[in-house]
């Protein structure tokens, strides 16, 4: 490790040492593997795993400090080794293929016996990310002030990240984001003349196109970065959009309709009904939500929903993926409001990923240069493939969401 990577990642360049647990998660991984179709080879010519020559193999390059990290914290040092370079993937062999055998069986890949022990491998989602007024500024710029120009190497020119919505296999990835945009403001009901409120701006897609609906838009967005860039573009698309820095919590005003895309997962649950709480609190008599929201069914969101994971501590800080269930029973109990409608979009997402990550792959010289290193490049390799394989699978899913206050939604089809 060089000095800047070091301290940049002190938890990447010190290999843990924790000799009994390595032994532990070798002991328990070697088994696991065995139930795999994959290979995983090391250095001295061993190899595990249920694979055929021809499956995916993973590499090993440095055992005793793959499996450190591995003993160290299970849920987070298997994606801290990959960053570490402790593995790799085989020659011919993709990520995001090789994590999929291993998303297929994530329920069921650790042995039932050993289920019983995850409350001693989980850790407690950190106090400081908590999604607060001030502690959700802070977990937003974590993520989407990094650099609008690193974004713009590896998203379509309409600067959509989220997922997309394709009509075909030869649809390109701009025209399935504009498609999916245009499946939010439909679900929404966005014409001419609408009152659009937007909460989360990201670099300004949706807001643009409703503006050209004819509609009149409010967006408000916590990141700094990406308000200053859709500004730019609002000017460039020669639309008038109302852009606030603002939190969601302190928006006021009447609105026909609220969109709000994947914004859902960084609010937390803890203000989940502050959050749905306020959208009801502002959408006007008769009026349409439309949410896109990535989702868990929900055996897995209650298991999950207290603990604390790589991305959690490297990409989103404070994220937390909800349930259809728990947003049902957050409309439930805390607003007039109920889902009318939803249509899924995750096999849409996994394709989505794969082409940003072969964007991000192609363009990594010109990041590089933007001052990104090594350790980044295969954090962020991992990120996109880790959820492509999530997607993949339907171990995690993402729905277009339609809320409205049922009175309303029973009155129109009456």
């Amino acid at each position: 490790m060089t000095q800047l990577a070091t301290a940049r990642w002190p938890g990447i360049a010190n290999t843990p040492r924790t000799p009994l647990k390595a032994r532990i998660a070798k002991s328990i991984l070697q088994p696991t593997v065995n139930r795999v179709p994959v290979r995983l080879t090391f250095a001295d010519g061993t190899s595990w795993g249920a694979g055929s020559p021809g499956s995916p193999e993973m590499r090993v390059v440095r055992p005793k400090a793959f499996f450190a990290r591995l003993g160290a914290d299970t849920k987070i040092g298997f994606g801290e080794a990959y960053m570490a370079g402790d593995w790799t993937t085989g020659e011919g062999t993709d990520l995001a293929d090789l994590l999929t055998p291993f998303a297929e069986r994530m329920s069921t890949i650790v042995p039932v016996p050993l289920q019983k022990f995850r409350v001693f491998v989980d850790k407690k989602l950190p106090h400081a990310q908590r999604n607060s007024v001030e502690g959700s500024k802070k977990n937003i710029e974590a993520h989407y002030d990094l650099s609008n120009d690193l974004f713009a190497q590896f998203l379509d020119p309409t600067m959509s990240y989220s997922a997309a919505w394709f009509e075909s296999a030869e649809q390109d990835l701009e025209s399935a984001q504009l498609r999916k945009i245009d499946g939010i403001l439909d679900q929404a009901g966005v014409t001419e003349g609408t009152r659009v409120l937007e909460i989360g701006s990201g670099w300004g897609a949706l807001a643009i196109r409703a503006a050209q609906r004819g509609a009149t838009v409010t967006t408000i967005t916590i990141s700094t970065e990406q308000a200053a860039l859709a500004k730019e573009r609002f000017a460039e698309a020669g639309v008038d959009v109302d852009l606030q820095l603002v939190d969601y919590r302190d928006v006021t005003g009447e609105y026909d309709a609220i969109v709000s895309v994947e914004m859902i997962e960084a609010v937390g649950e803890e203000y989940w009904p502050t959050y749905f709480a306020t959208i009801d609190r502002l959408l006007a008599p008769g009026g349409k939500v439309s949410i896109q929201a990535i989702t868990m069914e929900h055996h897995r969101y209650l298991q999950t929903r207290n603990s604390y994971g790589w991305i959690q501590k490297y990409i989103f800080p404070g994220g937390l993926i909800p349930s259809l269930d728990a947003i049902d029973h957050t409309l439930a109990e805390h607003t007039s409001l109920a889902v009318t409608d939803r249509r899924s979009l995750g096999q849409d997402y996994a394709r989505t990923l794969r082409e940003w990550r072969e964007a991000f792959n192609a363009h990594w010289e010109t990041i590089h240069a933007q001052g990104f290193d090594e350790t980044f490049r295969r954090m962020w390799e991992f990120y996109l493939a880790y959820c492509e394989a999530g997607f993949g699978v339907g171990y995690i899913d993402v729905f277009q969401i339609q809320i409205q206050r049922p009175d309303a939604h029973t009155s129109k089809e009456a």
